[in-house]
């Protein structure tokens, strides 16, 4: 009962919201017998879209659990855009109710649906590709329909609003500010196999958002952990080097000193000539007076 009751205090609270502060582009209200079931009703994007000048009325279902739950949207005003009277599958809507966040309310919705009218359906639920020419008709023909469920024209509807909306002082700018861009969005239906994740041939680096191909990380080879040497020029080979090891320069001087020519001894002078002749007679002098004295 308490969870009930919250949500009924939040569907009132969201219904009181769009009634005094109105805007003259959308309307939403509860049946009177109902609290779960709303009416919508919104004008067409503002040209040069092909919706321009249309209103569109829809329903709208909110479930018991509102808002932890999404409610569900269908449009019953023939656009070209939405079929009629089927769930259109939304991010925001109870097809996905991973993507709702409870903050989230159905003006913000509706806002963002009105908005999201001008993009590709590209085949998704309750989407549909008209050409232009047939929308533009649909737009204006639009301007007709009356809802058998409210029992009120659709354009009954937003003429009262800006009439409201006048009285208030509020500008018809027929533009509203999306709280939900970038958020909302039709959503493809998984086809059988198909999967979320990244494919093998190409995944996406967390930091620099590349594409890289490649099934599987390879491991780093040594070359490439190996600091790569810049490959010298002609012109630093052909130059010699500032410095060079020990072992090179003993080297060199060993070539060197092989490569020097034999020192030759000095020449004898004429002073050393008469000395070692005085020293030779004395020698022969006193080997004759020995002689002598044994004879």
């Amino acid at each position: 009962m308490a969870a009930k009751g919250t949500t009924i205090k939040r569907i009132l609270k969201e219904a009181a919201e769009i009634t005094t502060n109105p805007t003259p582009d959308l309307h939403a209200a509860p049946l009177e017998e109902n609290l779960f079931e709303w009416h919508f009703t919104v004008r067409g994007p503002p040209e040069p879209s092909p919706f321009a000048g249309g209103v569109y009325h829809g329903r709208i279902i909110l479930p018991p659990a509102y808002p932890l739950r999404p409610p569900s949207f269908r449009f019953l005003t023939p656009s070209g855009r939405f079929e009629p009277n089927r769930e259109i599958c939304l991010s925001i809507s109870g097809h996905h109710e991973e993507t709702w966040q409870p903050a989230w309310g159905i003006r913000t919705a509706l806002v963002a649906i009105r908005s999201f009218m001008d993009t590709d359906a590209g085949g998704q639920v309750g989407g549909m590709s008209a050409p232009d020419n047939v929308r533009k008709q649909l737009a204006e023909k639009s301007r007709e329909y009356s809802c058998a469920g409210c029992g009120k024209g659709a354009l009954a509807i937003l003429e009262e609003q800006e009439k409201r909306c006048k009285e208030l002082g509020i500008e018809t700018t027929n533009e509203e500010e999306n709280p939900l861009l970038g958020k909302i969005g039709l959503i493809e239906p998984k086809k059988e196999g198909a999967t979320t994740e990244p494919s093998a041939a190409t995944s996406t680096t967390p930091r620099t958002g590349e594409a890289v191909s490649s099934s599987s990380p390879s491991p780093p080879t040594v070359a490439a952990a190996q600091e790569v040497k810049p490959t010298p020029t002609t012109q630093q080979l052909q130059q010699p080097p500032t410095q060079s090891s020990p072992q090179t320069q003993t080297h060199s001087a060993i070539q060197t000193q092989q490569r020097q020519p034999p020192v030759q001894p000095p020449a004898t002078t004429t002073t050393d000539a008469w000395i070692d002749k005085a020293i030779i007679g004395i020698v022969i002098a006193l080997v004759l007076m020995i002689l002598r004295r044994i004879a």
